[in-house]
């Protein structure tokens, strides 16, 4: 599930007389599916449902903006009705982080900053993501399930993307840090929102209605390359980066 460990960063950068210099304190989310892992979690779901086209179908429609987020997350959920339990098993075993999230973990954390991630996919899936890389900020929808097998439905309120904004103006309530210490990171329609709100927004591989209002816009294929979007921001306000990654 994890990509290769992490490269090494040197030490941070030094001033003039010598001193380390600063590093300012940010908060960076991430959206999950097609951001911080390759797939998108649903459609390994609807491969153990054979439904995998309709609901690829709709995601993708979802993505574009084409659709309303929460209407179109209950429709693929019900495609996934009587999908047993054990099949989320093997959806954990088949994700692949995107090349570079394990290194913009490492490298938000050695810079002493705080990182998230808010999906609007299944906590079922994230959570153990997020535990096996130490993130304890993560929010995501979760999937009811009955003598077994999933229902079809999700339980409490959908991540959608007033969700995922108002989840990074909390989380930056909590860490004591102001929204334009913030930076937002996603791919999908479902994330303008929190990209719109937060102090950098980036579109990583997106889509093209996601890469054409958001402030900043990586291509990938490594998702730590937005650090670079970040520095390039410090360094224009006067302010050099936290650190030179190799």
């Amino acid at each position: 599930m994890l990509d290769p460990a992490p490269r090494t960063a040197p030490a941070p950068a030094s001033t003039a007389d010598g001193g380390a210099e600063a590093p300012r304190r940010r908060l960076v989310v991430t959206d999950v599916d097609s951001t911080f892992i390759t797939a998108e979690v649903i459609e390994l779901l609807a491969d153990h449902a054979g439904t995998r086209a309709e609901v690829a179908e709709v995601t993708e429609r979802a993505m574009r903006g084409e659709l309303d987020f929460a209407g179109s997350l209950r429709e693929r959920v019900a495609t996934l009705r009587g999908v047993p339990v054990e099949a989320l098993t093997a959806v954990r075993e088949a994700v692949v982080l995107t090349p570079g999230a394990a290194d913009l973990v490492s490298e938000t954390r050695r810079r002493g900053w705080e990182f998230g991630l808010v999906s609007g996919g299944f906590a079922e899936i994230l959570g153990p993501i997020a535990a096996a890389l130490g993130i304890d900020r993560w929010r995501a929808n979760r999937l009811e399930v009955a003598d077994g097998v999933l229902t079809g439905r999700t339980v409490g309120p959908v991540v959608d993307r007033a969700d995922k904004a108002a989840t990074l103006r909390r989380w930056a309530a909590e860490c004591g840090l102001e929204m334009v210490d913030t930076v937002a990171v996603g791919d999908g329609a479902n994330d303008l929102d929190m990209i719109d709100a937060a102090g950098i927004g980036i579109a990583f591989a997106a889509k093209p209605l996601v890469r054409a209002q958001a402030p900043f816009s990586v291509d990938g294929p490594r998702l730590d390359d937005v650090l670079g979007v970040i520095d390039a921001v410090d360094a224009a306000a006067g302010r050099g980066p936290a650190s030179t990654r190799p």
